[in-house]
């Protein structure tokens, strides 16, 4: 049977341009269909901007921190101006993804992508058929159905916002939520980061957790731990917010307690694609749904929602299906960085995980006010952790909080991946002064 494509991805965000555009330099026919910009959500609503927002939030605490090094900075912020400058980056960014698909010649199909049956997919209006198709739509904030759900926004609007407001109730604990906290107490916003179980940062170490919830509290921020919102009014000054704690008041309520695959446009029945309960498509170790012809990568089907991993799933995808490829992702010592304030970097295994594999499991953590704040009246301290098999002296983890976490850990793990030892970091002679130092002297 001819059909239109050889490939029809429907998403144009990290994985499915990544994608597309491997399988059109293997010499496919492609293309792609978008209903929003170019991008996905990392570059249009995401990681990008909110680290933008991060960028315009930590010159707060930068211009506190220059008084001591002699600068006397008169300083203003100007939201509207940050919103401008913002959406040009993105619309720049746009502009690129826009010119790389062009250049590898994927076609752009605008519209939303709903399957008529497995080989054919329905975009605008009209039907398009295809050899293989892609998945690749990413997911969504989701609001838990409460009264009030309606006053609430997501991180999708709170990059928006039409001006910054007095104060706001974050509803979550994990990523976004302290992201957010962090960008908006920076920024001189009365927060109130609201979470329902006893500690936030579910997940990660409990000590780099505890830590860093106590970080954001001196701050500024306000933790409310074991707090569940229950309904959310509209009052004259503002939103209310009814939890299990007591009223609590703020001129907006934000939520950030999950995402949800962006499958319920798709028609997935009409081709017989598998979902979970949560409906994300299921898929086997080659990326292939319950449907032989149908691929998924990225948030619509994984657990890790994070672009480097989607942009790898996509391209080791197609490398597979049209050159032979032999590679597939591989999901351990994936390192990950949550851009709160502190910042906090991570990868490998958590002291828990760690003592429940292992039967003898050795800690090495440090506490200290990093150089850059040392003389100032920044108070932000950093904290280190290394989690190490003492059996065999393999380091199974390393994590920090504190100022460029992120660019810390991505260069340790790659000695992780590597089966790094504890012999090995202390081996390694230190760059002084600098924070990372600490990781090959503990």
């Amino acid at each position: 049977m001819k059909y239109d494509y050889d490939l029809l991805v429907i998403g144009a965000g990290s994985g499915g341009v990544r994608a597309a555009r491997i399988a059109a330099g293997h010499g496919k026919k492609v293309a792609i269909c978008e209903a929003d910009q170019v991008g996905g959500t990392c570059v249009i609503r995401g990681c990008v901007p909110k680290k933008l927002m991060v960028y315009a939030s930590q010159y707060n605490k930068l211009f506190k921190a220059a008084k001591t090094f002699g600068w006397d900075i008169d300083s203003r912020f100007d939201w509207p101006t940050l919103l401008h400058n913002k959406n040009a980056e993105i619309n720049r960014l746009n502009g690129i993804y826009l010119n790389l698909l062009a250049n590898a010649g994927v076609a752009l199909i605008e519209g939303h992508g709903s399957f008529i049956d497995p080989h054919t997919v329905d975009i605008a209006g009209k039907s398009y058929s295809a050899e293989h198709i892609l998945i690749a739509t990413g997911g969504r904030p989701s609001v838990p159905d409460i009264p009030g759900s309606e006053h609430v926004i997501t991180s999708n609007e709170a990059l928006e916002l039409p001006a910054l407001p007095e104060s706001i109730t974050i509803n979550g604990g994990g990523y976004i939520a302290v992201e957010f906290a962090g960008i908006f107490n920076a920024l001189g916003v009365a927060v109130n980061l609201v979470y329902r179980g006893p500690q936030i940062l579910r997940g990660f170490d409990a000590e780099v957790a505890a830590f860093a919830q106590q970080s954001f509290a001196e701050a500024g921020v306000q933790v409310m731990t074991d707090t569940e919102i229950l309904a959310v009014e509209s009052t004259a000054s503002g939103l209310l917010c009814q939890t299990n704690q007591g009223p609590l008041a703020s001129e907006v309520v934000m939520f950030a307690t999950g995402r949800q695959a962006n499958t319920d446009r798709l028609n997935l029945a009409a081709a017989g694609i598998a979902t979970q309960a949560n409906g994300q498509v299921v898929v086997d170790r080659e990326q292939r749904t319950s449907v032989a012809n149908v691929f998924a990568v990225g948030d619509v089907c994984n657990q890790d929602n994070l672009t480097p991993v989607a942009i790898r799933e996509g391209h080791y995808l197609v490398d597979r299906l049209y050159a032979g490829g032999q590679q597939f992702p591989e999901y351990d010592h994936i390192p990950t960085t949550v851009f709160s304030q502190p910042e906090i970097g991570t990868c490998g295994l958590t002291e828990a995980d760690a003592r429940h594999q292992y039967p003898n499991i050795e800690c090495f953590t440090s506490t200290f006010r990093a150089m850059k704040y040392a003389m100032s009246e920044v108070s932000e301290k950093t904290f280190m952790k290394i989690v190490v098999n003492a059996d065999t002296d393999q380091v199974l983890g390393m994590h920090v909080v504190g100022a460029d976490g992120g660019e810390m850990i991505q260069g340790f793990a790659v000695a992780l991946k590597q089966g790094l030892t504890k012999t090995q970091l202390n081996r390694t002679i230190g760059i002084h002064p600098t924070s990372a130092e600490e990781f090959v002297t503990l």
